[in-house]
């Protein structure tokens, strides 16, 4: 079970980054005008590429993360880890709006903004595969819940 949740898992991140990775080029094409740009073309898409490729690969990729996350220890590199995924997931729906806005005419950034923010993907996937490789070792596991007890714990000079 394990194996096939990984294996999906890991596939479903590869299919939301394709996405995140190729949005950036199309949108960067439609502000230069080449023919990948041609709105027609564009629109359908870039439509397909977020709405039916990239974003239930986003939705399954968290969900099968959070299900491996229930056979492993909570550790400092899985928090980073989360923490990578959040500003992929905010990138994701940054991406969403810019199609938004693009379809309706909307021109606010040019093709070197898209040029740029084209390779934070990239960055983003390979913070995630590094964390999530080496488990580093110098981040702790995270500390266990503080106990609810009787009432506030005596300093230690009070004790008698």
């Amino acid at each position: 079970m394990y194996f096939w949740l990984k294996f999906l898992h890991i596939a479903m991140v590869g299919t939301w980054f394709l996405g995140l990775f190729f949005l950036p080029r199309l949108f960067m094409a439609y502000r230069r005008g080449v023919a990948d740009g041609d709105r027609a073309y564009y629109n359908r898409l870039t439509n397909v590429i977020f709405f039916y490729i990239s974003t239930p690969a986003a939705v399954l990729a968290i969900l099968l993360g959070m299900a491996l996350m229930l056979f492993i220890a909570p550790a400092g590199w899985l928090v980073l880890k989360l923490a990578v995924v959040s500003i992929a997931v905010l990138l994701h729906v940054y991406f969403g709006l810019l199609l938004y806005e693009m379809s309706k005419g909307g021109r606010s950034h040019g093709p070197v903004f898209f040029g740029i923010i084209g390779w934070v993907p990239l960055v983003l996937l390979l913070a995630i595969a590094g964390l999530t490789a080496a488990k580093p070792a110098g981040l702790p596991l995270l500390p266990a819940p503080a106990q609810q007890g009787p009432g506030p714990i005596p300093p230690p000079d009070a004790v008698d």
